[in-house]
Formats: structure tokens, sequence, C-alpha cells
């Protein structure tokens, strides 16, 4: 009888640690998604970032020659 008990026992265990097994997979599963999603706001976040420094850079060529213009004209005048 004991050693019923014994694989009772074990086969207890064993299924108790598939299921703590089965708890982690869908916890790995849903931390890869959660990093997917993560790396795909990044990856559109550094491309609109991108997009907003060469606006910046434009915008600030475009004053700097209104002000050499003005100034020009401001010479001329």
């Amino acid at each position: 009888m004991e050693s019923a008990q014994v694989t009772d026992s074990v086969n207890e265990q064993i299924a108790k640690l598939e299921s703590q097994v089965d708890v982690l997979l869908k916890h790995c599963a849903r931390l890869r998604e959660e990093n997917r999603v993560l790396l795909e706001s990044q990856t559109s976040l550094n491309a609109e970032r991108a997009a907003l420094i060469e606006k910046n850079d434009v915008a600030r060529a475009r004053i700097e020659a209104m002000i050499g213009r003005l100034k020009a004209l401001e010479q001329n005048a």
C-alpha cells in the first residue's frame, strides 16, 4: 500500500509541476507579445521623431534664410 501512496504523491507532484509550467508558458507568451508591441511602438516613435527632427531642420534653415534676406534688405536700405 505504501507504494501506491508514493506513486499517488509523485503523480500529484508531477501534475502540480505541469500546472506551474503551463502558467509560466502563458506568462512567457504574454510577455513576448508585450515585447513585440513595445518594439513596434518604439520603431514607430523613432520614425516619428526622425520626421520631426527633419521638419525642425527645414524650418530652421528657412528661418535662417529669411533672417539673411532681412539683413541684406536692411543693409541695402
